[in-house]
């Protein structure tokens, strides 16, 4: 005769729980002890409950271009301005269109949020130009001018003077106070260059055209009632400006005016920008790295400038219009360069920022400025506070009701969940820009019902194998693998749909969508880690184990069948041939 098989033990096996909840502790106080390491012991809050400012920007196109202003322009304009509030480290501000020519950038309260507001709408158009003259930012009498009527280096004491002693580029003495960038420097090639005597492409030759003396007579008076005190004026001197002009500009703080040649290296030629501190001079700086074709231009109008007298070897770096530095060139330069001047340490990384993440496609004028308040914000709040914690009282009599002891191991689970929860959501605002908004307080009150939904489930199991006539601890580990097919089931259909939301929508829903992606992932997490080992652990329990009318699990109560027999009788062989 054949031996008799082993008898198999329950379903799932019981395992040892006691490794699981372990882990999960290990968990819990590895993501709690982060969060006191990171000094971040609350979660970020968003807009709607932080407050902050809400920036309404409307495009404007230049003369002539009207259909610039479309939506492949606008949403490259709404993704670097992200880039750029993102890089001054700005969380959960929100940058999107609004009709076909206004976007609305809303920035939360926070120590960033400021300079936050002076680059989303910082076009970022970087010219290199040639500096042709130079004079006081006021209003002065018409500058000499040569038989050509066109602009010459003006011969007043604001016109600048060379330092032949240095190789590098030297300070403007006329402009000691501009802006950002108030004296510039242009890193130096160590290979030495001869002196060339060609001029820049911006040159003042006469011309025989009565247009070109037309224009430069325009020019010349234009750049003398030119008013750079006036932020309006610098604004109006700016606009329209094309790379190919020669056009008037001011310094960015309007102590200084310039007429500046037609553009011979682009903004677009720079391929990285970086902000750092010079140890010896003791100054913030700008490092800029140009293209392979950048340089090359880069070497080739320096080369020129070079040979030029002041003011004509300065080389002019307009940033939307504006000078922010206009360093002199007595040698050709490399491939990079850089800006040096009175920067704070705040003005370089702004500089830098707008250089390395590129030029916005369009102009945009501020048309509206809001302060939010964090008071709405803390009334709704606080209301869906409120009706989070009704909902989870109602459970929880629900729970207590209707599974009796079970329900200790739902609110432990609860609590668990709560714990990873918020741990979670406070790590995630330093490392990702997470910040906690109302859609996502809707999330995470929407999770209770997710996180209860799969213990009754699983307690549903257990009690049908109750009611099957099967003692408490096989009942607990044969029930577990249809509960947890049901309940992977049920979480991969929530995180589904929470995924989809997050893609196809922006904004705040993108909160709602995340925290109830993230707790759904959770409860996963805590369903295997903890309520299954604490469920296998209570089972070995008196109390549960002999089903008292509290503990939920009572036999009677379930309308159990009568205990299945452990084993069967096997019958004898009638036929012969069977023995």
């Amino acid at each position: 005769m054949a031996a008799p098989k082993k008898s198999r033990g329950p379903a799932g096996g019981q395992g040892r729980p006691g490794r699981s909840l372990a882990l999960i502790l290990i968990a819990m106080v590895a993501l709690t002890g982060g969060m006191f390491l990171a000094d971040q012991p609350t979660p970020r809050l968003g807009i709607d409950l932080a407050g902050g400012t809400s920036i309404t920007l409307e495009a404007k196109s230049e003369p002539g271009q009207e259909s610039a202003i479309n939506k492949t322009n606008m949403d490259t304009a709404v993704q670097i301005m992200e880039r750029r509030v993102n890089g001054l480290g700005v969380s959960e501000a929100e940058v999107q269109t609004q009709g076909k020519s206004n976007i609305i950038v809303n920035i939360p309260k926070g120590t960033n949020s400021a300079q936050a507001r002076e680059q989303v709408g910082t076009t970022a158009k970087l010219y290199f130009r040639p500096v042709l003259t130079v004079a006081q930012g006021t209003p002065t009498p018409t500058p000499s001018a040569s038989t050509s009527g066109k602009p010459t280096p003006s011969g007043s004491p604001s016109a600048p003077t060379a330092d032949k002693g240095k190789t590098s580029a030297t300070p403007n003495a006329s402009a000691t106070t501009q802006g950002r960038a108030v004296t510039g420097a242009l890193k130096a090639d160590s290979t030495p260059t001869p002196k060339a005597s060609t001029t820049p492409k911006a040159d003042t030759t006469p011309s025989a055209s009565a247009a070109d003396e037309a224009a430069a007579a325009k020019l010349q008076k234009q750049f003398a009632a030119l008013d750079c005190s006036s932020k309006a004026s610098r604004a109006e001197a700016a606009r329209g400006a094309k790379p190919t002009d020669t056009v008037v500009a001011c310094s960015s703080e309007g102590d200084a005016k310039y007429v500046l040649g037609p553009s011979e290296v682009s903004g677009t030629e720079v391929d990285n920008a970086k902000a750092g501190f010079d140890q010896q001079r003791g100054m913030w700086i700008v490092n800029m790295e140009f293209t392979k074709q950048g340089s090359k231009q880069f070497q080739t109008i320096t080369k020129k400038l070079s040979a030029q007298p002041s003011p004509q070897n300065q080389f002019a770096i307009a940033l939307d219009g504006e000078v922010v530095s206009a360093p002199q060139v007595n040698s050709t330069l490399s491939g990079s360069a850089e800006i040096s001047g009175s920067f704070t340490q705040q003005s370089a990384d702004d500089l830098a920022n707008v250089l390395s993440y590129g030029a916005l496609p369009l102009s945009f004028k501020e048309q509206s400025v809001t302060t939010v308040t964090a008071a709405l914000g803390g009334e709704q709040l606080q209301a869906g506070l409120i009706a989070g914690a009704i909902g989870l009282a109602l459970v929880v009599i629900y729970l207590v009701a209707y599974y009796r002891g079970l329900a200790l191991i739902a609110l432990l689970s609860l609590l668990v969940s709560g714990i990873l929860t918020y741990t979670l959501m406070s790590l995630l605002g330093p490392a990702i820009g997470f910040a906690l908004n109302l859609p996502a307080v809707c999330g995470a009150i929407v999770a209770i019902g997710i996180t209860a939904d799969s213990f009754i489930v699983y307690f549903e199991r257990v009690r049908d194998e109750i009611r099957e006539g099967r003692t408490l601890r096989p009942a607990v580990e044969r029930a577990w693998p249809r509960a947890r097919r049901t309940i992977l089931v049920s979480d991969f259909v929530s995180f589904l749909a929470a995924a989809v939301l997050f893609v196809v929508t922006v904004g705040k829903v993108q909160g709602f969508a995340f925290t109830l992606g993230l707790t759904t992932l959770l409860d996963v997490v805590v369903v295997f880690l903890f309520t299954k080992p604490v469920m296998t652990l209570m089972a070995r329990t008196k109390f549960f184990a002999s089903g008292h009318p509290w503990s939920g699990l009572d036999p009677k109560r379930l309308g159990a069948k009568p205990p299945l027999r452990r084993s069967r009788r096997v019958n004898a062989p009638t036929d012969p041939k069977e023995a």
